[in-house]
């Protein structure tokens, strides 16, 4: 029986830690400012739409941005922005970052 129990309290713990480690990393936004086309968006997480040409992205945030050729991130990377500097580009559809 005490075996039962030690192995019941250790898949516990180990559940407890997978769960405690998972957890901030699906609320992670990135800290700072993406702006796309003079539009900031503040502790950006997930795709933004480029609705004009030529465009400007600049990060300044402490992620990378991937700017994607397609609509909704996807289609082809045309670039990818890592914080700090700015990418202009004829090329973009949308924007990530995480």
């Amino acid at each position: 029986m005490t075996r039962r129990r030690t192995a019941t309290v250790l898949g516990a713990l180990a559940t407890a830690a997978t769960l405690t480690l998972a957890i901030p990393n699906s609320a992670y936004a990135a800290q700072g400012t993406l702006i796309i086309n003079r539009v900031a968006y503040e502790n950006p997480s997930g795709c933004y739409p480029v609705t004009w040409f030529p465009s400007s992205i600049t990060n300044r945030t402490n992620a990378t941005a991937t700017v994607w050729t397609g609509f909704d991130c996807q289609g082809n990377v045309d670039a990818i922005v890592y914080p700090g500097r700015t990418h202009s580009t004829e090329m973009a559809h949308s924007v990530s970052i995480r």
